[in-house]
């Protein structure tokens, strides 16, 4: 399981990426369809066209970092996009934690989630 602060976003490219690209190649694709700085400290996860292949780049103060994962077997589910016409979607550390172990989140459902300031049904 990932375990990374709140702060930090998972940005998925929810379109297929040519994953020979590294370090720069992958950065100038966060900074073209997720729009966001690669520099940033947020992790962009790209697959490629087969979803077998999955690279996570993320920057972490003194360079960038690069972790990869290959299946020998099946391929990855990558979530659809929330609308249509987006490039990415936001998803949290668990999710991609699921995902990289070859976990189908398809039909999976999301409890809702406190905040504060609201007041539960019921209370």
């Amino acid at each position: 399981m990932l375990s990374l602060p709140p702060s930090v976003r998972l940005y998925v490219c929810v379109e297929p990426i040519n994953l020979q690209k590294s370090f720069d190649g992958l950065s100038v694709a966060a900074r073209r369809v997720v729009d966001a700085d690669p520099l940033s400290g947020h992790l962009f996860v790209f697959f490629n066209r087969s979803k077998d292949l999955c690279k996570v780049l993320w920057w972490d103060r003194n360079g960038y970092a690069l972790y990869a994962k290959r299946l020998e077997r099946g391929r990855f589910h990558v979530p659809t996009a929330p609308r249509p016409g987006a490039r990415h979607l936001e998803m949290e550390a668990a999710e991609l934690s699921l995902i990289l172990e070859g976990i189908d989140l398809t039909g999976a459902r999301r409890r809702p989630r406190w905040e504060a300031g609201r007041v539960a049904v019921g209370s």
